[in-house]
C-alpha cells in the first residue's frame, strides 16, 4: 500500500492545472515516475485542493469516496492519517476523490476507533524517527488517531554517542486503567534491546517485593534521567501502577516448588518500570503470586505479533529481568535462549524497561 503526499504532480480533471508543490495530502512518496492525476470534488463542487480538516462547514464529517476507474489501481481514503492510499499504481493512473459532509460525529469516531484497532493489530516496523523529531508523533498520539504509528515502528536516538532504538510496543493498552484512571491516549515504549546490566538486589533476597528492590530505588531512577527523560522530555506519562511491596518467605510460591511469595501490593505513581511475565509471554510462568502481576495483566501487541522480539532485537539475542518475584531469593527473567526462567536477585542481567508517552 502506497501513501501519496507532498511533492506529487497532480492534475485536476476539473481545471487541468498542474501543481508541483501540493502538500495537503500528508506523507512522503517515492518518485515512481508516474503521471498520477487526481480530481477532487467537495460537496459536489470541483476543487483544486483537498479539505484540510475532517469536518465540513455544516458540522458534519466528510465521507470520502475514491474511484480510480481502471481495473488495477485501487484507491482508499485513510481517515486516521487523513490521506489518500493507492495500491497497484500504473502509468497515468487517474483517481477521483469525492468528499461529502454526511458522516455524523458518532459514525466518524467509530471509523477512527476501528483504524486504531488496525494499527494496534498490525506490525509494520517502520523508522518513524523523523515523525518524532518533528513533534508530529506526539500530536498523533494525543488526538488518539495514531495516524502514522503502528506496532513495531521505531525511533532511533543518540545519547552520549550511543544509538538507542525505541520500539512502539503497544497503543492505548493501559487506557482507563489505574486507581486514578488513565485517560490519556498513549504509546507504550520499550528499547529494542537491554540498556545496561544490573542486579535486582545486592543480596539474594526478594524482601520488600519488586517496588522496594534496588532495581527500582536506584537503577531505574538513574536510567530514567540518563536515557528516558532526555529523549522524551515533556511527554512521559506518570500513571498509577499496582506493584508488589511485601514478600512472605514462608508462603509457597504459585507452583508450590519453593517458599517465598509476594503477599501484598499497593498503588504507586510510576514513570518507568520493568515488564511483567504477562506483558512479555501473555501468561504467568514463574511469578510467585497474583501480587506480582497487578494491572500488568495483558501481553504487549509487539510480542504477540512478532514473538522473536521477546528474547532479541530481531537479530541479536538478549536476557533481561522481569518484575515478578519468583521466590524468597529470586526474580523471573527472560533467557536469551527464549526460555522462561528465574535466577537469584544478585545476578547481573540486562535491563529492558517500559514507559508510556503521549
Amino acid at each position: 500500500m502506497c501513501s501519496w503526499g507532498g511533492g506529487i504532480i497532480y492534475r485536476s480533471y476539473a481545471s487541468y492545472q498542474e501543481n508541483k508543490s501540493y502538500n495537503v495530502i500528508k506523507g512522503t512518496i517515492p518518485d515512481f515516475g508516474y503521471d498520477v492525476k487526481v480530481a477532487i470534488k467537495i460537496d459536489g463542487e470541483d476543487s483544486d485542493t483537498m479539505p484540510t480538516t475532517t469536518q465540513g462547514s455544516n458540522g458534519k464529517y466528510y465521507e470520502a469516496k475514491v474511484d480510480c476507474g481502471d481495473k488495477q489501481t485501487v484507491g482508499t481514503w485513510d481517515y486516521n492519517a487523513w490521506e489518500l492510499k493507492l495500491d497497484h499504481i500504473e502509468t497515468s493512473s487517474r483517481c477521483k476523490v469525492e468528499f461529502t459532509s454526511t458522516l455524523g460525529k458518532e459514525e466518524y469516531e467509530e471509523y477512527i476507533k476501528n483504524g486504531v484497532a488496525t494499527r494496534r493489530n498490525t506490525y509494520r516496523g517502520k523508522n518513524i524517527t523523523e515523525l518524532w523529531k518533528s513533534g508530529k508523533l506526539y500530536e498523533q498520539i494525543k488526538d488518539g488517531t495514531f495516524a502514522d504509528i503502528y506496532v513495531g515502528d521505531y525511533i532511533t536516538t543518540n545519547q552520549d554517542g550511543n544509538n538507542i532504538t525505541w520500539l512502539i510496543a503497544d497503543l492505548d493498552n493501559y487506557l482507563h486503567s489505574g486507581s486514578t484512571e488513565l485517560t490519556q491516549h498513549h504509546a507504550t515504549i520499550i528499547p529494542a534491546t537491554t540498556l545496561q546490566n544490573a542486579k535486582m538486589n545486592e543480596e539474594n533476597v526478594t524482601t520488600g517485593g519488586y517496588v522496594n528492590s534496588k532495581m527500582v530505588t536506584e537503577t531505574l531512577e538513574t536510567m530514567y534521567t540518563t536515557y528516558i527523560e532526555p529523549a522524551f522530555s515533556g511527554h512521559i506519562i506518570e500513571y498509577r501502577n499496582l506493584l508488589s511491596d511485601q514478600v512472605n518467605n514462608e508462603l509457597p510460591n504459585r507452583y508450590n516448588q519453593v517458599k517465598g511469595a509476594s503477599s501484598h501490593y499497593e498503588w504507586y505513581s510510576r514513570k518507568l518500570d520493568l515488564m511483567s511475565e504477562v506483558n512479555v509471554y501473555g501468561t504467568t510462568v514463574a511469578s510467585s503470586s497474583l501480587f506480582d502481576t497487578g494491572m500488568d495483566n495483558r501481553q504487549y501487541a509487539i510480542f504477540q505479533l512478532k514473538p522473536e522480539f521477546i528474547n532479541s532485537d530481531g537479530t541479536n539475542r538478549c536476557w533481561y529481568w522481569l518484575k515478578d518475584v519468583a521466590n524468597s531469593t529470586s526474580f523471573a527473567y527472560v533467557h536469551f535462549y527464549g526460555v522462561s526462567n528465574t535466577t537469584p536477585a544478585s545476578t547481573l542481567l540486562g535491563v529492558r524497561p517500559r514507559f508510556l508517552i503521549d
